[in-house]
Order: C-alpha cells, then sequence, then structure tokens
C-alpha cells in the first residue's frame, strides 16, 4: 500500500476566465516549499431538545477555500500571483522602462491542482485568489513568499492536469539587493537594515447565498500594506522618523545571483509608527520599527512593484 509523500507533490495552476470555472488548457507549474491549501465546511447541527439528550442532525453547510503557498521568490514564476494579490495587471510600456504593478481593483482568479503522483490523486481548487501576501527578508536566507489563497469550490480526481514547466531561474536572496529609506521622493541607502518583512492584505472572503454550499463569488476590501523591519542603534534618525511623524519613502531591491533579475518594492510614502529599542544581551542593540503603506499622489499607489523590461 502506498501512501502520498510531500516529495511526490506539485502545485500548478491556471487562469480563470469565468470565475469558479476551470478552463482549457495547460496549467503552469508552480515552484513551492510548502503549501496548506484545504477545502473547509461549515457544521449546521439541529436544535431540538431530545430526552436522551443526544443529536440527530449534523449536516455540512458552507464550503471554502484557504490555506497558504510558501515559495522562495524568483523572476517569472510568481508574477500572475503578485498580479492577483495587486488587483491589477503588469504595466509593459514603455518598452524602454521597467515593467511596474501597481495597487488596482480588478480581482484575477486561478483553479490551483494539488497533484500526489505516487498515488495519482489531484485535488482541484476553483475560484481561487490571492487575498494577502507576505514577504520576508533577512542575511542568509532566500527571500521567502507567503501566498494566502481564499477560493470556493475543490473536486478530486485520478488523472493529473498537463503542465508547462516553470522557468529554470534562481530564487532572490537577501545578498543581492539593496535597501534604502528617506524623506518621499528621496530615499537614501540604508545598510543598517538586518530583516524586513511586510504584507498586503485585501480581506477577501465568500459571498454566500441561499441554494449554494460554494460561494458564486468573492467580496473584497481595502488593499492594507504595512511591515516591521530591524536596524542597528547608531543613531537618532531612524528613531525621529516615528518621533516627529517623517513621512518616508522606503525601496527594497532583490535579485539573483546572476544580476540580471532585479525586482523592487516601493513604498512612496509610509508612516513609521513604532521604534523599539530593548537590551537582548551583551551584543548589538536594536531598533524595531513598524510602519503602514500610504497612497501617494506621486506615483498613483501606496505600493509597487518594478520588474526587468518583459516586452
Amino acid at each position: 500500500m502506498a501512501f502520498a509523500q510531500g516529495s511526490r507533490s506539485t502545485l500548478s495552476y491556471i487562469t480563470e476566465t469565468t470565475f469558479g470555472t476551470t478552463p482549457a488548457g495547460n496549467f503552469q507549474n508552480l515552484p513551492f516549499n510548502t503549501h496548506s491549501l484545504n477545502l473547509t465546511r461549515d457544521r449546521v447541527a439541529g436544535n431540538e431538545i431530545q430526552a436522551d439528550r443526544m443529536t440527530r442532525v449534523d449536516r455540512q453547510g458552507n464550503s471554502q477555500v484557504g490555506g497558504d503557498i510558501v515559495v522562495d521568490l524568483r523572476d517569472g514564476d510568481f508574477d500572475e500571483f503578485l498580479e492577483s494579490v495587486m488587483l491589477n495587471t503588469w504595466d509593459t510600456s514603455p518598452s524602454s522602462a521597467p515593467d511596474v504593478l501597481k495597487v488596482g481593483t480588478t480581482p484575477k482568479y486561478f483553479s490551483i491542482e494539488d497533484y500526489a503522483a505516487d498515488i495519482d490523486q489531484a485535488r482541484l481548487f476553483t475560484g481561487c485568489t490571492v487575498s494577502t501576501m507576505g514577504i520576508s527578508m533577512a542575511p542568509n536566507q532566500m527571500v521567502t513568499t507567503t501566498f494566502g489563497i481564499i477560493g470556493s469550490d475543490m473536486s478530486m480526481s485520478a488523472t493529473e492536469k498537463t503542465q508547462d514547466a516553470s522557468s529554470s531561474a534562481q530564487p532572490f536572496d537577501a545578498y543581492s539587493g539593496d535597501l534604502a529609506i528617506g524623506n518621499v521622493g528621496s530615499s537614501s541607502s540604508a545598510a543598517i537594515i538586518t530583516s524586513i518583512d511586510f504584507t498586503v492584505n485585501n480581506s477577501f472572503s465568500p459571498t454566500f447565498v441561499i441554494g449554494s454550499s460554494a460561494a458564486p463569488s468573492l467580496e473584497y476590501g481595502m488593499s492594507q500594506v504595512e511591515g516591521t523591519f530591524t536596524a542597528y542603534f547608531e543613531d537618532a534618525a531612524l528613531i525621529n522618523r516615528f518621533l516627529n511623524e517623517t513621512e518616508s519613502e522606503l525601496v527594497i531591491t532583490v535579485n539573483d545571483p546572476s544580476a540580471a533579475n532585479e525586482y523592487e518594492f516601493m513604498f512612496p510614502r509610509i508612516k513609521v509608527n513604532s521604534a523599539d529599542v530593548g537590551v537582548d544581551g551583551p551584543l548589538s542593540r536594536l531598533i524595531t520599527m513598524s510602519f503602514v503603506a500610504l497612497y501617494d499622489s506621486t506615483e498613483g499607489t501606496n505600493f509597487k512593484i518594478s520588474r526587468p523590461e518583459t516586452a
């Protein structure tokens, strides 16, 4: 008897044109580290009282898909998932400039297949979108990205979807890039940053209706972009950005060993909302700072991603 092994698992996806409907065509292989995609169903229990104290009725109610896909971010392979979390598409014009992705208002949905090759079983999740994205950067690690998925329904199959291969691009790391912080419109180098984590949250949720356990659509809220970073405590400059409520610009670049695939994450207008400085031992003291990204009228967004020109 064979049991499914994680090492024999694959993820793939295809973009839906109609919400919740898997279109014809090849799926795209999706490199991943771990995932926790699952279908959950609410329970609906009967309310009547019985003299023997035992429940007679328990049914399954509303269904929804949820879970995280954790990846090592790299050039190309996750660009459609970046579009999904930004509710927009890459702007590839002009051809002489980098492609740009800003926060928008148009959702993007996928069918995602989780296939266990050793037992030939596939779970197909439909009506899926990227509700949240978390990116973590620190020395001595890859740029870890967590896509938080919300979806509508799931089905089982013993047939794997035909897949197109993923790229051979190398993951981004914390050494092949830079970080700069400064006044709005004028960031400057800041090599004293030791780590940074930020999240994008769209607050997607199902819109349940009478007559169906699966949601016919998903609703979404504001684009909330927040993060934290730690830096060595060397002077008052960063703390004063908190004390004086100085609006700042934060720019992070990452790359792979080829140095040809730089992605830039730009927060054109942030507010620093904390600056905690503790003593954790005899070694260097660190400042831990939290920030929120706000709409910037010049850039027309609160968060922007740039990549090398592809068109």
